[in-house]
């Protein structure tokens, strides 16, 4: 992945570029348009005189490669061809799934409806464990070739150094902050070790609570697979854990009830669980540093570049620091 090519990559994405893009593509729209919530690409649902509204995602400038936007949309389609519920891409009415209209590139996916699950109810996260090992299983059928590997290099080292190197953490914070992540991303390195050779699958990467949604008598449907990559299949199930010790244990319980249905779990990933808890929160600040010159982010934002938010990251990486020292979540028989 690169870093943008423009500081306003959405400058020239207004109403009417959407509704030519659409109409270009094949579809007859009526004018209706609701930009929805998202930063790092730009989503709108969008009216259609023969059928329901449709779902147009333009992918943020310079991101992905074509390769990678075709794997991702494959893996959607293969999942759902296995009648698993996620919300794949459209296949085009000129062909294809990934479009082209005055320099965007897009997709278009059917609207959805649905609540957000209920994650502290063990039916709902058995329900979710089930499809997620079903994911899994075929996720690990191959491998991903144009898309990238969860790691700490790319997770850690980089936008750590990112956001450093750009003056982003106020000067007085700096020298703290720098000792703080070091020390962090050297436990993530020491769980890592301790976890061992693990296998790296297709996931979906970023599967919290927003990612899902939630039909009566359905149960879950996911959505959302743009930062699918290879990665640790605990990479897929940590985010559906909160609470206290107790409260994740169970938890974590449930959704392996559901998942080893389908898949078997390596339980040396739940070595895992932190590290990959504090590489998010050290990738999610380079993010938002990398984005910052896309005028939706300092609105977004706008306690970024404040002391307050730097003296919370840094909060959250000791604690963090002091959660990787203890025994994995759950315990199993013959782990260390």
């Amino acid at each position: 992945m690169s870093d943008l090519t423009t500081q306003q990559p959405y400058a020239d994405l207004n109403p009417d570029t959407v509704l030519d893009a659409l109409e270009a593509a094949g579809f007859v729209v009526d004018g209706r348009l609701l930009a929805l919530n998202s930063f790092e690409n730009r989503v709108y649902q969008v009216g259609v005189d023969d059928g329901p509204p449709v779902i147009a995602k333009f992918y943020r400038p310079a991101r992905w490669s074509d390769e990678a936007i075709a794997e991702e949309h494959a893996f959607c389609r293969e999942l759902a061809e296995h009648e698993i519920p996620v919300v794949a891409p459209l296949e085009l009415p000129g062909g294809g799934t990934l479009a082209r209209h005055a320099g965007y590139r897009f997709a278009v996916f059917p609207r959805r409806g649905g609540r957000a699950p209920e994650l502290d109810r063990s039916d709902t996260l058995e329900w979710i464990g089930r499809f997620m090992g079903r994911i899994h299983a075929l996720g690990a059928v191959k491998p991903y070739l144009h898309r990238p590997t969860l790691d700490i290099a790319s997770f850690g080292d980089e936008p750590a150094a990112y956001v450093l190197d750009g003056g982003f953490v106020p000067p007085e914070l700096e020298k703290v902050y720098r000792g703080v992540v070091a020390q962090a991303l050297d436990s993530v390195r020491a769980a890592f070790e301790r976890a061992g050779e693990v296998t790296r699958i297709r996931t979906h990467g970023d599967c919290h609570v927003g990612n899902m949604l939630w039909v009566d008598g359905q149960g879950p449907h996911f959505v959302d697979f743009d930062d699918s990559r290879m990665a640790p299949a605990i990479q897929d199930l940590w985010m559906l854990l909160s609470g206290d010790r107790a409260d994740r244990a169970r938890q974590l319980g449930d959704v392996l009830a559901g998942y080893e249905e389908f898949c078997d779990f390596d339980l040396r990933e739940l070595h895992l669980i932190e590290a990959l808890r504090t590489l998010r929160l050290i990738h999610h600040s380079g993010w938002i540093a990398r984005r910052w010159q896309d005028p939706a982010f300092p609105a977004a934002f706008p306690w970024f570049d404040t002391p307050r938010y730097w003296e919370a990251r840094i909060l959250e990486l000791r604690e963090q620091i002091a959660v990787m020292d203890e025994a994995p979540l759950w315990l199993a028989p013959g782990m260390r």
